[in-house]
């Protein structure tokens, strides 16, 4: 199956060199329009069907978000391509469901249109998954205009779509292969088909540590430590956790930081 996109970035080598990429590794993709300015997009937007826009976020006049909201967008698939770097990277990998940073891999590429390609599907068929869609565009446009580095809210895949998640109310996070469970407060729990690492990498809030190769928590649930038969944490629901002995003193030191820190 083919889909029709537009490429909209103010940058006319960018837009020539994504097209291009676009022709040679993802050949499901046709491109039936290239703008430089949110204007031009919605005039291409007119003239064709359109299923994904490739969008630079930062854009003179009229950025990427603005012209999200000028236009019917549960029609679309975003791709976000940036140059953005720090909080702005932060708040993408939390909440962005496809995004591009440029320079763009060619290897990237592929796998962002593949996961586009399988959401898109997915919107069509399930009224809550485009729900949750527009949800997790809101919480990265609140997130990147903030400026702040704390994140609030986190997009997290599933095997059968994804979730928009309070990160206020994960507890832990345990490694499963390729995959990371999420433990929230009440005993729910979620798969995510993101690794541990991945989330470590957007979990930078002061709260959660990682104790153990397969385990981070979140230390608003800590309830108290032990050294009995071996280093482990215990949470405010009674669970037990591993403390790696390489881990224990930055542990310590965590928590006695933290603890000064709420008080």
């Amino acid at each position: 199956m083919q889909y029709n996109a537009i490429v909209v970035d103010d940058e006319p080598k960018v837009r020539e060199a994504l097209e291009l990429l676009l022709a040679k590794n993802c050949p499901e993709i046709i491109i039936c329009g290239s703008a430089g300015s949110a204007q031009e997009a919605r005039n291409i937007l007119k003239s064709c069907m359109v299923d994904f826009i490739f969008l630079d976020i930062s854009m003179p006049g009229e950025d990427g978000f603005t012209f999200l909201r000028s236009i019917p967008n549960e029609k679309y698939g975003v791709i976000f391509t940036t140059a953005y770097q720090e909080f702005a990277l932060q708040a993408l990998k939390a909440s962005a469901i496809d995004y591009l940073l440029k320079p763009i891999n060619s290897n990237e590429l592929k796998e962002a249109v593949a996961k586009a390609i399988h959401y898109h599907e997915l919107r069509q068929s399930k009224t809550e998954a485009m729900k949750i869609y527009h949800e997790s565009l809101d919480n990265l446009q609140q997130q990147i205009q903030s400026g702040n580095n704390k994140v609030k809210k986190i997009t997290v895949p599933e095997q059968t779509g994804f979730r928009v998640v309070n990160v206020d109310e994960i507890m832990y996070l345990q490694a499963d292969s390729n995959y990371t469970i999420l433990h929230f407060s009440g005993l729910n729990k979620i798969v995510a088909c993101r690794s541990l690492f991945e989330f470590e990498k957007i979990l930078i809030n002061p709260e959660f540590f990682r104790i153990h190769k397969s385990t981070i928590i979140n230390l608003n649930y800590l309830k108290a430590f032990s050294s009995y038969q071996g280093n482990s944490a215990e949470l405010t629901d009674g669970t037990l956790l591993t403390i790696s002995r390489r881990k224990l003193n930055e542990f310590k030191d965590v928590v006695t930081h933290f603890s000064k820190s709420i008080n």
